[in-house]
């Protein structure tokens, strides 16, 4: 099992320099990005990769995911699997992002098994938090933070939601929303676990873009 495993036995020390880097892939894995992907890997400590892309079957998912899952695999980077736990089982991934209409923690835990990594977006909510821990989640996600380009904003997160978490609960939390390497600490600092990032990674030079990442939060290798 990767090392990020999202157990507070290994946070329970948590403080800015813990906050770790989750990539979200953009919805387009086709032509170089697996290179792109070792690129970015390389460049700095990521703790997860999520697999996330939108209107094509499952096959077709498989068949654009495994080299990305064995390059992370490689690098004991986790592999998740937004959405689809069907998708997740097929391909033996870590885990699995649940959206609120996706699924329910507890029978993805079924269908994954113990080890598996359950996330689900909470969006600006305490009590779809608060129920995602009740139902088994491993981790649970707040945001958007600020305007995104890769998402519609819909639900709009605060800092305090962070901190309020923080002080509240073992569950760890990772923010997401279009952070960029201008406004992420103050995510860190408010008690984020993990920054979920895409298009400020994707969207330019990807290796350049971790290495700020990592400079600011402090991440050690």
């Amino acid at each position: 099992m990767p090392s990020w495993r999202l157990a507070r036995s290994v946070l329970e020390a948590a403080s800015m320099s813990d906050c770790q880097l989750y990539l979200i892939s953009p919805l387009d894995v086709t032509g170089d990005f697996p290179a792109r992907l070792e690129r970015a890997l390389d460049a700095g400590p990521v703790a997860a990769f999520q697999f996330r892309v939108k209107d094509i079957d499952q096959h077709e998912a498989a068949r654009l995911a495994e080299p990305l899952q064995a390059i992370c695999a490689a690098r004991d980077v986790a592999f998740i699997v937004n959405d689809s736990v069907a998708l997740a089982k097929r391909l033996g991934a870590d885990g699995v992002h649940l959206g609120q209409e996706d699924g329910d923690p507890r029978e993805a835990r079924e269908e994954l098994g113990r080890e598996a990594q359950i996330g689900v977006t909470c969006h600006s909510s305490r009590h779809l938090a608060m129920e995602a821990g009740d139902r088994g989640a491993d981790y649970v996600a707040f945001g958007a933070f600020f305007p995104s380009e890769t998402k519609v904003t819909e639900h709009q997160a605060d800092l305090e939601m962070l901190t309020w978490w923080q002080s509240m609960f073992e569950i760890p939390c990772v923010a997401i929303g279009g952070i960029t390497p201008e406004n992420c600490v103050a995510l860190a600092e408010a008690g984020a676990d993990f920054i979920a990032v895409s298009g400020a990674v994707w969207n330019g030079d990807e290796a350049e873009a971790v290495r700020k990442f990592t400079q600011l939060l402090g991440t050690k290798a």
